[in-house]
């Protein structure tokens, strides 16, 4: 064969060389690489899975893709990012085992942009809670916590004074958020002023109605929305920031806000210099609030509804609040002790949490690649855990749809089945605060009222989290004194 022929052949010869190369290559390394990745589906492209999540719920689409793919972890795409969905006790163990070995702290840029300050959205979310990450934990520990108790109690008797009392039937789920958003503001930040923490409550309204929306920022979406809610939250909490910052450099702090959260963390001296310290504060701000509007409302609302369905808990619970009541005088108000004879109330409390779990679970992000159930989990890859993987799990709580305190009796559920609050180091500092918070509006509410269900077939909606769609309307019945 001549040269003449072999050069006219060159490219063929080339092309085929190629193809088989790449065949090579993806058989033999990408297919085997590939082949020990976690199961599951990307969805449609931008969407990802989103849609199907918020039509079918959390607790429907992940029991769908546990029984398809797999019981120990698959991937999904939410939030505009590919995810890795750690399953049952054992994910639960191994994320929370791990939290500073192979996984770090993760927020996906969805959330970010409507939380965080722009300089702060591609920053990781370690740098972004670096300063504050230990303050919050101590700030929020029971210790710290024991002051803010009759704080509660007087505001929680004041609430039901005001959107409780001659009433026959009263909407829980909203007065319940702005009674937690109240006292959140107050506890917080000192802002007392009824005008300014309804306007506050006003853009977490925004954020939360598009917090879990497709994240697609186009005008007239609930994504969009949200967007906007969070930077009119983020400008009224540097100007309350500013206006605090001020008093404290002029000596004009009063004394009820001395010891609240924004100035002792004014008075953190800032060893971080690589943001600016009071945007970082107004972060932390915004989670807590969001927390107090979201979270926790959602917990003392449920709480309230399993109560008003099921009269023999309801009167146990009453007897047990009740023996407070009788312990104290007249106008006392509760105190820490008080609080820790509430074991009844809070097995109450936690069942409600395990049938409506008010948070998702929370996000990761992969250090360094590692294996989990046969399957790699690549480094720089995402993982999400959801509670839902065990709350209703009858492997792990036998006759899971029934309402029954009693598996908090005792030891309780087995180790990682109950996690409302997460586990491990990165447990959620407010678990503390939001019992108290609970606790004392469950004592204000059952000792004077009792209760029962108005709209019994009213469906429970997910949206940022749980909803009743109809605001949970519930008949009060005094107590006769």
């Amino acid at each position: 064969m001549d040269t003449a022929v072999i050069m006219s052949l060159f490219p063929t010869i080339l092309s085929i060389l190629i193809i088989v190369i790449s065949l090579f290559v993806y058989f033999f390394i990408f297919k085997k690489t590939n082949a020990n990745l976690p199961p599951g589906s990307g969805g449609w492209p931008v969407v990802g899975e989103n849609i199907r999540f918020l039509l079918s719920g959390p607790q429907k689409f992940t029991e769908e893709r546990t029984r398809n793919y797999s019981r120990d972890v698959y991937q999904t795409s939410l939030f505009g990012q590919k995810l890795a969905v750690f399953c049952g006790p054992q994910g639960n163990k191994f994320i929370f085992a791990n939290d500073t070995k192979l996984l770090t702290s993760w927020w996906p840029l969805s959330l970010r942009k409507v939380l965080f300050f722009p300089e702060f959205v591609q920053a990781t979310s370690d740098e972004v809670t670096a300063l504050t990450h230990e303050f919050m934990h101590d700030i929020l520990k029971p210790e710290a916590l024991k002051q803010y108790i009759p704080v509660m109690d007087s505001m929680a008797r004041e609430h039901v004074e005001l959107e409780w009392a001659g009433n026959e039937v009263v909407k829980v789920f909203p007065v319940s958020r702005k009674y937690t958003f109240d006292l959140a503001c107050r506890l917080f930040m000192s802002v007392v002023d009824v005008e300014h923490v309804a306007r506050l409550a006003k853009h977490f309204t925004l954020i939360t109605s598009g917090l879990f929306s497709v994240p697609i920022d186009l005008p007239g979406t609930a994504y969009s929305r949200a967007i906007k809610g969070g930077q009119l939250i983020r400008a009224e909490l540097m100007k309350i920031i500013g206006e605090r910052r001020n008093e404290i450099r002029e000596n004009k702090l009063k004394a009820a806000s001395r010891s609240d959260f924004l100035s002792r963390m004014l008075l953190v001296p800032d060893e971080n210099k690589k943001f600016d310290i009071e945007k970082e504060i107004a972060n932390n701000i915004i989670g807590l609030l969001l927390a107090s509007f979201d979270t926790t409302s959602t917990a003392v609302s449920f709480v309230l509804k399993y109560l008003a369905e099921h009269p023999h808990i309801y009167q146990e619970v009453l007897k047990e609040q009740m023996d407070i009541a009788k312990s104290k005088s007249e106008g006392e108000l509760l105190k820490w002790e008080d609080i820790q004879k509430m074991r009844y109330s809070w097995n109450v409390v936690c069942e409600t949490l395990r049938l409506i779990p008010p948070g998702l679970g929370s996000f990761r992000e992969v250090v360094k690649e590692f294996t989990f159930a046969g399957f790699t989990i690549p480094k720089g890859w995402k993982t999400f855990w959801m509670v839902y993987t065990t709350h209703k799990n009858p492997k792990y709580f036998q006759n899971p749809e029934t309402f029954d305190p009693s598996r908090f009796e005792g030891n309780g559920p087995a180790p990682y089945t109950f996690v409302p609050f997460g586990g491990g180091s990165r447990m959620c500092p407010g678990k503390e605060y939001a019992r108290l918070e609970i606790l004392v509006f469950l004592h204000n509410i059952v000792t004077k009222f009792k209760l029962e269900k108005s709209k019994p077939q009213e469906k429970i909606v997910f949206h940022s989290f749980p909803v009743p769609m109809e605001g949970l309307p519930l008949r009060i019945i005094p107590h006769k004194i």
